[in-house]
């Protein structure tokens, strides 16, 4: 068997993993990466929220549009 390691963008690593774990010649080991918990996600939206409020309030400074785009 032959083994590949692979640099992910943190962003993509859960997408990633879905679509190779389809292949049944593709054995995923667990390492590092594990799924985010309901809180988790909670957590990252609540903080967005508060993200936004503070750049409506002129307190934060937003990303550029074709910046964010560019992370993608």
């Amino acid at each position: 068997m032959t083994q590949i390691v692979l640099n992910i963008k943190d962003s993509k690593v859960g997408f990633f993993l879905e679509l190779v774990r389809n292949f049944d010649f593709v054995k995923v080991e667990k390492e590092g990466y594990s799924e985010p918990t309901k809180d988790e996600i909670k957590e990252s939206i609540t903080q967005g929220l508060k993200e936004v409020q503070l750049i409506e309030q002129g307190k934060m400074k937003a990303t550029p549009l074709k910046d964010f785009l560019n992370e993608l």
